[in-house]
């Protein structure tokens, strides 16, 4: 199945992605070293082949071990993953979200964070106002 798919992953098969992905590459005893309340060796070596089904990875073999890696770019799927955040916890509101994150943090923003973010909201003002003048 394609990544693209998005089939819906456990919350297990999720904590084993994120260890992949934040590694770059795993093989299944580091998954387990990383893991809180990690399952047996077994129990992750079969997670890592139904994430390899889902399309999520993909394994290369290194002597006896296999290795696993990202099937998919990390900003690519942290881009999905974002989306399902917003779509559960703020009904697909972006602006729930900031608003909520800068509730909680906006103190340990720096200057040069507030600038960015404030320089991105301004492009995204000049975009939907070309596309407004194009339509």
């Amino acid at each position: 199945m394609p990544p693209s798919a998005e089939p819906s992953l456990s919350r297990r098969e999720r904590q084993i992605l994120d260890v992949v992905y934040a590694r770059g590459r795993a093989s299944a005893a580091e998954v387990v070293a990383d893991l809180p309340d990690a399952p047996s060796k077994t129990a992750v070596r079969t997670f890592l082949r139904i994430l390899e089904e889902k399309g999520h990875v993909v394994h290369s073999e290194e002597g006896r071990t296999y290795v696993y890696r990202p099937s998919r770019p990390q900003k690519r799927a942290g881009a999905g993953a974002f989306r399902r955040v917003l779509d559960v916890f703020f009904g697909g509101s972006l602006e729930e979200a900031v608003a909520a994150h800068l509730g909680e943090s906006a103190a340990d923003l720096d200057d040069a964070q507030l600038k960015r973010l404030a320089g991105l909201i301004r492009e995204a003002r000049r975009t939907r106002q070309n596309e407004r003048a194009r339509a």
